[in-house]
């Protein structure tokens, strides 16, 4: 990923498999790993936060901050945190954004995540963000991505150095998964699952995306599903 100058990163931990293999790089790198977790009223926020204290403690981190950003919920506009709307099943479609695409809400953790960078000294943010095998979200693209660092640059003090670094963005699922298991991630205490906390569903998007990035890279997932989709 390079930009290591200053040793402190930001890594942006949901709990689920992108972020953790983003915490290992990080780690791999040459970083000292801070981690930034969200609960913004998402349906699975409890399982989230176990698997975020898990993950941490897996990569021995110690610096760690958890923000209360429900207002993102009572935006509202998400199937992840209105359960008046149905999760949709998975579907594929790069022309289609699915109803569990919480609006801005990397725009949202990345201001927060910058504001930390600030006080800690730290000059990256790291973010599980991908092109490739997602669901397609507008604030996943890298293009986004560039508008931010500029955007960061333009609104924090002259001396200050922060970049949002997005070091598995081109990867496929396969190749993230394959990578996560030569830096030792345990990818058994991650959490993917947009609709369940105890059994992953199975036939959400992120579920689906999940299996099939195990199924491509070789590899037998370690969590358990009620039902699979291939």
């Amino acid at each position: 990923m390079g930009y290591n100058e200053n040793n402190t990163a930001i890594v942006l931990l949901s709990g689920g498999m992108d972020s953790a293999v983003c915490t290992a790089l990080a780690a791999y790198e040459g970083y000292k790993p801070a981690v930034l977790h969200l609960n913004y009223g998402q349906r699975t926020q409890k399982r989230e936060l176990i698997a975020f204290h898990e993950i941490a403690d897996h990569f021995e981190i110690n610096k760690r901050l958890i923000v209360d950003v429900s207002y993102l919920s009572q935006i509202g506009g998400s199937s992840l945190t209105d359960k008046s709307i149905e999760i949709e099943k998975a579907k594929f479609d790069k022309n289609h954004i699915p109803n569990t695409y919480v609006p801005f809400r990397n725009g949202n953790i990345i201001a927060i995540a910058v504001s930390w960078a600030e006080v800690i000294g730290a000059r990256a943010i790291i973010i599980g963000a991908m092109e490739q095998d997602s669901s397609g979200y507008p604030d996943c693209r890298s293009t986004f991505f560039d508008a931010i660092n500029l955007a960061i640059k333009l609104g924090t003090k002259p001396e200050t150095e922060i970049r949002v670094l997005t070091p598995i963005i081109d990867m496929t699922k396969a190749e993230i998964i394959k990578r996560g298991s030569e830096l030792g991630v345990p990818f058994e205490k991650t959490w993917s699952c947009y609709k369940n906390s105890d059994v992953a569903c199975g036939v959400c998007e992120s579920c689906a995306l999940r299996l099939k990035g195990f199924a491509a890279a070789g590899y037998r997932d370690p969590i358990k599903y009620e039902l699979k989709i291939t």
